[in-house]
C-alpha cells in the first residue's frame, strides 16, 4: 500500500474539493496517482448523484453572468434539497460557472431529452444527406448519423457540453462532482441567456 502524504492529500482536495478522508482514501486506492484518483472521487460522485437523484430540490440560487460590455447576460436556476448548501462557496461557484458557460457556449436545451423533436430531424437529415453524398453504403450512413448526432448535443445540450475550464470534463461531471461533494442532490434548472440585440427564443 502506498504511503500517502499529508501533502499530497491536500492537493488533491485543492484540486476537487472533495472531503479530507474521500481524498486520503482515493489517493490509498489509486496509489498515490492524483490523476486516476480525481476520476475515482468523481466515479464516487457519479454514484451518490444516482442514490440522491429522486430527492427533492425545494432550494438553490439563480446563478447570473453579464459580460463585461454588457451586452450579454446568462441567468440560470441551481437547484439543491437545502438553504446551508445554497449558500456554500462551492455551490455558490458552481452556479457562477455555469452561468459562464451559458454565455460562452451559448446552449439550446439543458440535455438530449430536451432537444426539440424538430430540429433533431432536421439535423439527422442534414447528416444522413452529407453522409450519402460522401458515397457511403446505408449501414455505414446511419452510423454516421448516431455519430454526428452525439457532437451535436456536445454542441448544444448543456449538460453535455465539455466545461470551458477544462474540455476533459462535461457540465454532467461537474454536477456528479458536486453532488459527490456536497452530499445532496443538485440540477441545473431554466435558463435564460439574452445578447443586445438578438431575439430570445
Amino acid at each position: 500500500m502506498a504511503d500517502i502524504s499529508a501533502s499530497s492529500v491536500k492537493a488533491l482536495r485543492d484540486k476537487t474539493g472533495a472531503g479530507m478522508m474521500d481524498c486520503k482514501k482515493a489517493l490509498t486506492e489509486c496509489t498515490g496517482d492524483e490523476e486516476k484518483a480525481v476520476a475515482w472521487l468523481r466515479e464516487k460522485g457519479l454514484a451518490k448523484a444516482q442514490k440522491r437523484a429522486g430527492r427533492a430540490t425545494s432550494e438553490g440560487v439563480i446563478g447570473s453572468y453579464i459580460h463585461s460590455n454588457g451586452k450579454l447576460g446568462v441567468m440560470v436556476e441551481i437547484k439543491c434539497e437545502t438553504d446551508f448548501v445554497a449558500r456554500s462557496e462551492r455551490f455558490q461557484e458552481f452556479a457562477k460557472n455555469v452561468a459562464m458557460q451559458i454565455a460562452a457556449a451559448n446552449p439550446v436545451c439543458l440535455s438530449p431529452e430536451d432537444v426539440p423533436a424538430d430540429l433533431l430531424a432536421k439535423e439527422k437529415e442534414i447528416f444522413k444527406h452529407q453522409a450519402m453524398e460522401e458515397g457511403k453504403p446505408e449501414a455505414i450512413a446511419e452510423k454516421i448519423v448516431e455519430g454526428r448526432v452525439k457532437k451535436l448535443y456536445k454542441e448544444i445540450c448543456l449538460l453535455e457540453q465539455p466545461f470551458i475550464k477544462d474540455d476533459k470534463v462535461s457540465i454532467k461531471d461537474l454536477v456528479n462532482e458536486l453532488v459527490g461533494v456536497l452530499g445532496e442532490n443538485v440540477q441545473i434548472g431554466r435558463f435564460t441567456r439574452m445578447a443586445l440585440g438578438e431575439d430570445v427564443a
